[in-house]
Formats: C-alpha cells, structure tokens, sequence
C-alpha cells in the first residue's frame, strides 16, 4: 500500500504546478528546464502568469539554454522551407495578455 493520500488543496497545488518534459537526441545535452528560473521570472507566482507571459519567459530561458552552447563562431537563426524566405532574425521579443507572443 505505498499509494499516499492527498487533501483536495494539495490536488489542486500539484495541478497548477508547471510540468517540464524534455528529450534529445543527445542525452548529454543540458535542458532548460533543468535549470534555476531567473529571480525576476520567478518574483511572479505560475498562477498569476497569462499564457502570453509565460510562454514569452520559458522561451527566453530555452534560448539562453541553446545560446550557451555555441561558441564565438555560431548564430542562432531560424530557417523556413517551401520557399526563398531566407533567414528570420529575432532583434526583440514580447507579449501580448492573454496570449500573444510577439518577434521584431
């Protein structure tokens, strides 16, 4: 009988948690969510974030996470297929509540 016990606030806790699941092809890899959340991202609680902000600040952290393994040579950048779009270059990012995230 090793099934615990939870009150309906502890349900309801757990429920609002965020919930993190990430796997590579490399398993050597660091992931993002692995890592400590700024303090100016945590000084909000997850409850009170809008899907907007808090998608705009794990993207952020996901970022940083693939930025700090490149070296001095490497650039992040996204590619588009099915045409001669070229390359998207992200110089600024926000958001917009209650669910909008915004690239310049």
């Amino acid at each position: 009988m090793g099934d615990q016990v939870k009150t309906a606030a502890e349900a309801v806790e757990a429920d609002a948690l965020p919930r993190v699941h990430e796997v590579h092809s490399d398993p050597t890899m660091p992931n993002a969510g692995n890592k400590a959340v700024p303090k100016g991202v945590a000084k909000t609680p997850v409850g009170k974030k809008s899907q907007a902000q808090w998608a705009y600040e794990r993207l952020i952290i996901y970022l940083q996470n693939f930025e700090e393994q490149l070296d001095n040579e490497q650039e992040a950048a996204m590619g588009f297929t099915g045409g001669d779009d070229g390359v998207l270059r992200i110089e600024g990012m926000g958001y917009n509540d209650p669910d909008i995230l915004t690239f310049y």
